[in-house]
């Protein structure tokens, strides 16, 4: 049996520890996500959400608890290690794209490649292969400002792919885009994750988009329950 690409045992956070204001955001997360699946997690502002893709994706740590990541507890290793993993094994996508605004679509996609270690032909090579799956690829040498929202969200998801990760995190991914547009643009990002394989967590509050999820969780009072 293969091993989960991630697992949240126990996680737990709370902001102004010891503090009135103290809030316990996270009380004892647990999550397993399987190689190749693709959860939604639905929950409202200020849930809680935010806080534990940054947990999942090593960009902030647990008060307590376990993050385990391609069968690896990550709560074990120092700051280089752990940096290390989030480089190659995980790919974020935020509700704005956070393009840089000086560089092409194109270039957008290969300069974290490049900061991987790989070369500017190889980079060059699968950044355009990425523009292609999400059919942005005539617009490869235009700058974010000259790409309408939908076009900038899905230059956005081939960055977040670039360096071909295992894991995928996505906070609200089409939350800035109209209907008509999200739902394009979400059906883009779904052929992506499936034809990589890679596994992926999302939030959304969009119901519909989590209907096309292999399983919908929902944040409720700091944990997550099934849908």
């Amino acid at each position: 049996m293969s091993e989960p690409i991630l697992r949240l045992h126990g996680v737990t956070k709370v902001y102004n520890r010891g503090k009135p204001s103290e809030v316990m955001v996270l009380q004892g997360v647990d999550l397993v996500l399987e190689p190749g699946e693709v959860v939604a997690m639905v929950a409202p502002s200020g849930a809680g959400k935010s806080t534990l893709l940054h947990i999942a994706g090593l960009l902030d740590t647990p008060d307590a608890g376990e993050v385990w990541i391609g069968g690896t507890d990550m709560t074990r290793l120092n700051d280089r290690r752990r940096t290390a993993v989030r480089r190659a094994d995980v790919g974020f996508i935020y509700q704005f794209h956070h393009l840089l605004p000086e560089f092409s679509a194109l270039e957008n996609i290969v300069l974290p490649q490049l900061a991987n270690g790989h070369s500017s032909s190889e980079a060059t090579a699968r950044a355009h292969g990425l523009l292609e799956k999400v059919g942005v690829a005539p617009r490869a040498a235009h700058r974010p400002a000259e790409l309408s929202g939908g076009e900038q969200q899905r230059v956005a998801f081939c960055r977040a792919l670039a360096n071909a990760p295992r894991l995928l995190l996505a906070d609200e991914p089409t939350g800035n885009l109209d209907p008509a547009t999200s739902d394009k643009v979400f059906g883009a990002l779904m052929d992506l994750v499936r034809g990589t394989g890679l596994s992926a967590l999302i939030a959304t509050h969009n119901l519909d988009l989590a209907a096309r999820m292999d399983r919908m969780l929902r944040m409720e009072a700091g944990r997550l329950v099934a849908a």
